[in-house]
């Protein structure tokens, strides 16, 4: 009451004092933690509140920002991004933060973070769980489903199938003679690639169709796809909501609460992101709900799809052959409930579609500059398919395209797809020669570190067949495609896979040529880096 009496009594010149006077102090305090702080290292001097936002706008990509600073201020630099992050740039100084141990104390990506908790996010699912007792249950029955056997036949199953309706849609649109005659055979393969994966990984991990090719196809021309529009429509809805999410994620990990939550533009886009997820999460209950049905209704005696989603539901009950899990030497009997199959669903999406998507594209990109590789990738395919260009790709194909898998390694070690990696430590401990609290928050940069002159022969020169040397093996830590320790991606085998098949399945019946052989890679990155457009020109092998 007393308080309120005394700001009563403020003219509006009292009210600005007032706040000049507490931003003085804000400052004053930020700046004396600043030059106080813990092993203080070389990086862009940071703005109170702003931290080093600025900068990083004036590059407008995370990649490109971070390359930069290491190239001004060396292998490990500070920078200030809604908190304190200390960025690694060699091997040597990432082994702890990748030791594959249950005893390791970088089991946490990210600590407890506001943004990711009013997206719903902290502590459930995999990619974001810091509930570590939480993320290792729900792994464990991530992992068991995605490497399955049978899940793996479902994958180079469904490969063929979606390559065969992309086929049918490129058939139509760019193959006709007289199309190719008036070089009107031009399409954004980034575009189909990403709603190739985004159909792949939905009936991979739900059992159900999504259509987001044939809504692709259907804005093309005037020709429509024979499914339904209302689905295709649904699918095309969900997907952008997907895609939406991923790019802006971002915004609650990056800006300070305070931002978005009372600077007017970012808190609408904040809370236009806010609904957007929870409509993706309620699109995910509705089909985790529909499925429950269909497993109730199913006799026991009777199979299941092979789907992840099937799988975790049917984890811990009667339908499963490995009824008791044990985590961590303890016993956990019951099944998973909706909430934690809503996420592992989730973050199965955002792991599976433009991942493996922009990886493709990089591919080709790269192929197109390098003739000779090109050559070599086109000669073991057509030895592996015995020149057969239309059968189905098999599981033994996929283990015979060695080189294939080589070209794989050398796009992502030259332009990685995954740039940047987190760990935070939960102890004190010393890393890169500097003693660190408990609390520090660390990013492996694996756009330098792929590419450290101390660990590679040649590090910028794109060459597969160094990944073909008999028993070669990159100095350790020195190549993290799918990121290292107990938080190595669990999708890695499933990703292999469908690039893998993908190349074999494109290459060896089309030419993919660039329209524009000068032109950069167009990219865009926060936490991975996608692709914003690949135009090229598609024919049929001569």
């Amino acid at each position: 009451m007393t308080l309120l009496k005394f700001f009563s009594d403020f003219v509006i010149n009292d009210y600005l004092s007032f706040i000049g006077v507490f931003l003085t102090l804000y400052v004053a305090y930020y700046y004396f933690k600043y030059f106080t702080r813990v092993n203080p290292l070389p990086g862009p001097f940071p703005l109170p509140l702003f931290g080093n936002l600025f900068q990083f706008f004036w590059y407008n990509d995370l990649k490109l920002f971070f390359i930069n600073c290491q190239k001004k201020y060396g292998d490990i630099f500070e920078v200030y991004l809604g908190i304190r992050r200390i960025v690694l740039n060699r091997p040597e100084d990432i082994e702890k933060l990748l030791m594959p141990s249950t005893k390791s104390q970088y089991l946490m990506r990210f600590p407890y973070t506001q943004g990711l908790d009013e997206l719903g996010m902290m502590g459930k699912g995999i990619l974001a769980n810091h509930n570590l007792k939480s993320w290792r249950y729900n792994r464990q029955f991530f992992t068991q489903a995605i490497l399955a056997p049978k899940f793996s036949h479902e994958a180079i199953d469904w490969t063929n199938k979606l390559f065969n309706e992309l086929e049918g849609y490129w058939n139509k649109l760019y193959l006709k003679e007289e199309i190719i005659r008036e070089n009107k055979n031009v399409l954004d393969f980034s575009a189909w690639l990403n709603r190739y994966t985004n159909d792949m990984i939905i009936v991979l991990t739900t059992g159900e169709r999504s259509y987001t090719m044939a809504g692709y196809f259907n804005i093309q021309g005037d020709e429509k796809a024979d499914h339904p529009l209302p689905i295709v429509d649904d699918s095309e809805k969900f997907v952008r909501a997907f895609r939406k999410h991923l790019l802006n994620v971002a915004i609650f990990v990056l800006l300070p609460p305070f931002i978005r939550h009372y600077v007017p533009f970012v808190k609408s886009k904040a809370n236009d992101l806010i609904q957007n997820v929870r409509s993706i999460y309620d699109r995910i209950d509705t089909i985790v709900k529909r499925r429950r049905e269909e497993i109730k209704n199913t006799p026991l005696d009777k199979p299941l799809p092979h789907d992840m989603l099937t799988s975790v539901i049917t984890a811990n009950t009667p339908r499963d052959i490995n009824y008791t899990k044990t985590v961590g030497g303890e016993a956990l009997e019951r099944p998973l409930n909706d909430i934690e199959i809503r996420h592992i669903m989730f973050d199965a999406f955002i792991g599976g579609t433009d991942t493996t998507a922009n990886m493709i594209t990089f591919i080709t990109y790269y192929i197109a500059h390098h003739p000779d590789v090109k050559k070599k990738m086109l000669e073991e395919i057509d030895r592996v398919f015995q020149g057969d260009r239309t059968r189905p790709i098999t599981e033994s194909d996929f283990h015979n395209l060695k080189y294939c898998e080589a070209i794989i390694k050398e796009v992502d070690r030259v332009h990685p797809v995954a740039n940047m990696m987190a760990r935070y430590s939960q102890e004190p401990d010393e890393i890169a020669g500097y003693n660190w609290p408990a609390g520090t928050m660390f990013h492996i940069n694996a756009v330098t570190i792929h590419r450290h002159k101390d660990h590679w022969d040649e590090p910028n020169k794109f060459n597969p067949d160094r990944w073909m040397v008999k028993d070669f093996e990159p100095y350790k830590y020195s190549f993290v495609m799918f990121g290292g320790g107990l938080r190595v991606c669990p999708g890695r085998k499933l990703a292999m896979i469908e690039l893998i098949c993908l190349m074999a399945l494109l290459f060896r019946k089309y030419d993919i040529d660039l329209v524009d052989m000068k032109a950069p890679l167009k990219t865009k990155s926060i936490g991975i880096t996608t692709c914003t457009e690949l135009l090229v020109k598609v024919k049929l092998r001569n």
